[in-house]
């Protein structure tokens, strides 16, 4: 089975897109966890494509600190300029969105928590519980009752997803930046 994106091919393309993009050197598992922010590559086209590249020089490796970080190279930054229009750009431009903020969080270290936690047994009320933390403070922290334990799995499911678009938006929301939701 391939990735939604399509072909191995299209895959490299991808991954080289946002290298070349991002411009500066990850460790394996962050360039991972980057491409695993949308669903558009499955696991292990990704680790197979991500050998390959490597193999034939359109990533470059090197070490630091005990550490091995990965860049692409010039021939790779050619490869993803000339074929970037084999991969729709709204694609590129949402994975790319997606890699940005992931970074952003994991750049300042936050960690993000999101637990259901049962109240009544009877009625299947349930508490969502959902918190940011930075340095060691807690940044952002929120308890919603839901009815039932599917909506708080949905709840959790999509905050696990995207916790730096929660912490916007509910940002957003406090400060009255959004008004178009009380119209």
């Amino acid at each position: 089975m391939s990735s939604p994106i399509g072909s191995k091919r299209t895959v490299k393309i991808f991954v080289l897109y946002l290298l070349e993009n991002i411009n500066y050197p990850l460790e394996y598992c962050t360039i991972n966890d980057i491409v695993m922010q949308t669903d558009y590559v499955m696991f292990l086209d990704f680790a197979e494509s991500f050998n390959e590249m490597v193999d034939d020089a359109l990533i470059e490796s090197f070490e630091e600190n005990g550490n091995t970080f990965y860049q692409v190279s010039d021939k790779g930054r050619i490869v993803a300029q000339a074929l970037k229009s084999d991969v729709l750009s709204s694609v590129l431009d949402s994975a790319m969105t997606a890699a940005l903020r992931y970074l952003d969080f994991t750049k300042r270290g936050i960690y993000a928590e999101c637990r259901i936690e049962s109240v009544d047994p009877k009625t299947g009320k349930c508490n969502v519980y959902c918190s940011l933390t930075e340095k060691k403070k807690v940044i952002f922290e929120a308890t919603l009752v839901v009815d039932s334990i599917d909506r708080a799995r949905r709840m959790k499911a999509n905050f696990d997803d995207r916790p730096e678009v929660i912490y916007r938006g509910f940002t957003a929301l406090m400060a009255g930046n959004v008004n178009f939701l009380f119209d």
